[in-house]
């Protein structure tokens, strides 16, 4: 299933559609301020196994990332950070970054048996952060990779749809995606460490 919804004024009746598809784990496709994400509730291990295995990965091994609704939001799943770091991801968010920590004991036990960080975004999209903030916990997210050698990301929706119909349960069209990933950046020893350059620049924020 395919659904239009408008970043600017995102419809309440779709997103509360997008988040029954979620609670009954589903798998969606949907739009952030960078790439076209892949995701499901966290709380679904089914979901998350499914979303596993359309990537071809083990659940214990990916390297999925929290999409959280706001700052608060973040912290009911990382280990306390220091003031400095609050300061930096409070200019920084919402926007195109997945910062690292090091994982509370809130993050399911499938995605934390052998890693003890997880990744969290807060993407400047009103789509993506309305439907976790309805659903009221985050979506594990995996980025939508292109098999294509010179297109390493699908920004149509369309087309998104056409690939993955068979796979997920609804496909947001929030209209073209970014071809260029977040920037990764490794918080979990109270410095800045970049471990993926991408769409955001960090300097302007430290």
């Amino acid at each position: 299933m395919l659904i239009k919804i408008y970043p600017e004024n995102p419809n309440q009746r779709a997103i509360e559609q997008v988040v029954e598809v979620l609670k009954k784990g589903g798998l969606i496709i949907y739009p952030t301020d960078t790439i076209y994400g892949l995701g499901c509730d966290i709380t679904n291990p089914k979901a998350i196994e499914k979303i596993c295995r359309i990537r071809g990965i083990k659940p214990e091994k990916a390297n999925f990332s929290f999409i959280c609704h706001d700052l608060k939001h973040i912290s009911d799943y990382i280990k306390p950070i220091d003031n400095t770091t609050f300061r930096v991801l409070k200019k920084a968010l919402p926007g195109p970054f997945t910062f690292i920590f090091n994982a509370n004991n809130n993050v399911p036990k499938l995605l934390s048996s052998n890693k003890k960080t997880v990744g969290i975004r807060v993407p400047d999209n009103n789509i993506a952060r309305c439907i976790v903030k309805e659903l009221g916990n985050p979506i594990l997210s995996t980025s939508i990779k292109d098999d294509d050698d010179v297109i390493e990301y699908s920004t149509d929706p369309e087309l998104i749809h056409e690939k993955y119909e068979d796979l997920v349960d609804l496909v947001i069209d929030g209209g073209y995606g970014d071809n260029e990933a977040s920037t990764v950046i490794d918080c979990t020893t109270g410095e800045f460490e970049i471990i993926r350059e991408g769409k955001g620049n960090i300097e302007e924020y430290l």
